[in-house]
């Protein structure tokens, strides 16, 4: 009888793992089919070849020396014994690689699912100022939801960050619980959470809160009423100073009162205002014709700075200049100017309420020629397709006419 090979003893294995050539492989014997594997670096690993259903297969074992020659036996016994017993054990080990990995998934925190999300997402937005928003809001009122996994936030938890808010801050409520949504969203499909949002709107928290647009109705700022509009210019007009000429240039522009104050001498081309898209509200550029008043403003006034309307130091106004000359305006006037509905002291914002009620009541310039004026989207973003033009012909007589009508001039 031909002698059967003797299994390697642990001794043999040391000298194979220190001065066997590289990419070699050495039976052990003992249990068939394992062998002790010498890579091309030198490295020793225990490789166990076997039929797994019908096919041959390899099945590492780990690497020598840190698993012994008695544990590389040991643990392919086992799992020849699994393999007989209908275990697939490289599925096995496949398998469980994906559930340790889904379980580190679950482990995700929400804060760092945000920023994850807001990584990808907040490139999306042109305004930088959506941007900071975006992030500052959920910071500031979803600052409890940041620690927790995100795979276990639940109604509770959606309602501790939305019920003290939802009344007293419904539109800002509102943009957070959509925010959460969105990131959870994000989660979900990333494999952190398998549960439901629990910020769903619909069939979910609607359940729970009151709808948004019941709540209250829109605050609307307080406007000049048309019949008071020459007088308040009148008196505006003798007052003194950049705030004066920056206020009135507000009200000849009816722009807003951030974009007045960010307003640059680089953005006058010839008899037109050109706000660049970072500069307004919707993000695209607004071109507004200038009447023969506020061009006459920007020939009288210096340039000392890159503002228009610059503050002592030469840098932007701050947000209450407007507003203060508004009020020392309504202070020293004989009759108070007051919003028609609220009574309360008109402001720089109701300035664009007071031209839309003059487009709409006096003129008979079409309601949609306002709109784009004030700076506002028209139609749907399929009309805004087509519609490549903003009526600037059209605009500059309506500006004209809305001077003259400021001024009280026919």
């Amino acid at each position: 009888m031909p002698k059967t090979k003797q299994p390697l003893s642990a001794n043999d294995i040391r000298r194979i793992y220190s001065s066997a050539p590289n990419s070699t492989r050495h039976a052990v014997g003992g249990v068939s089919g394992l062998e002790l594997q010498k890579s091309v670096s030198g490295s020793c690993s225990w490789v166990l070849r076997t039929l797994v259903n019908g096919k041959r297969r390899e099945i590492g074992v780990g690497g020598f020396p840190s698993v012994s020659l008695g544990e590389a036996r040991e643990d392919a016994r086992r799992l020849k014994s699994d393999i007989r017993s209908g275990i697939d054990p490289i599925a096995q080990r496949s398998h469980a690689r994906l559930e340790a990995k889904r379980l580190t998934s679950l482990e995700a925190t929400f804060g760092e699912a945000m920023e994850k999300f807001l990584a990808i997402k907040l490139e999306e937005f042109k305004n930088p100022k959506h941007q900071k928003q975006w992030k500052q809001t959920l910071n500031k009122y979803a600052s409890s939801l940041l620690s927790l996994r995100v795979s276990e936030i639940n109604h509770d938890d959606l309602m501790k960050v939305l019920e003290p808010i939802w009344l007293t801050k419904t539109e800002t409520a509102n943009r957070v619980r959509g925010r959460i949504e969105k990131i959870i969203d994000w989660a979900i499909f990333h494999g952190n959470r398998t549960e439901a949002n629990p910020a769903r709107w619909k069939g979910h928290l609607e359940l729970a809160l009151q709808t948004p647009s019941k709540i209250k109705k829109t605050k609307h700022h307080p406007a000049l009423q048309l019949s008071q509009a020459s007088d308040w210019y009148h008196d505006l007009q003798q007052r003194i100073g950049i705030s004066p000429l920056a206020l009135e240039f507000c009200a000849l522009t009816v722009a807003r009162s951030g974009e007045i104050r960010g307003a640059r001498w680089s953005e006058i081309e010839d008899d037109l205002w050109i706000i660049p898209p970072d500069r307004t509200k919707n993000g695209n550029e607004h071109r507004i014709p200038l009447s023969l008043r506020a061009i006459e403003i920007l020939e009288t006034t210096e340039r000392s700075s890159e503002f228009i309307f610059p503050n002592s130091r030469h840098g932007k106004l701050s947000d209450a200049a407007l507003s203060s000359c508004m009020r020392r305006i309504n202070a020293n006037a004989r009759v108070a100017y007051l919003d028609r509905e609220s009574g309360k002291p008109a402001v720089p914002h109701g300035l664009r309420s007071t031209f839309s009620d003059w487009v709409s009541e006096i003129t008979e310039y079409p309601s949609e020629m306002a709109e784009v004026a004030l700076g506002h989207a028209v139609g749907s973003a399929v009309e805004r397709a087509y519609r490549r033009g903003d009526m600037l012909l059209k605009r500059r007589k309506m500006m004209e006419d809305w001077s003259n009508f400021l001024g009280a001039k026919t």
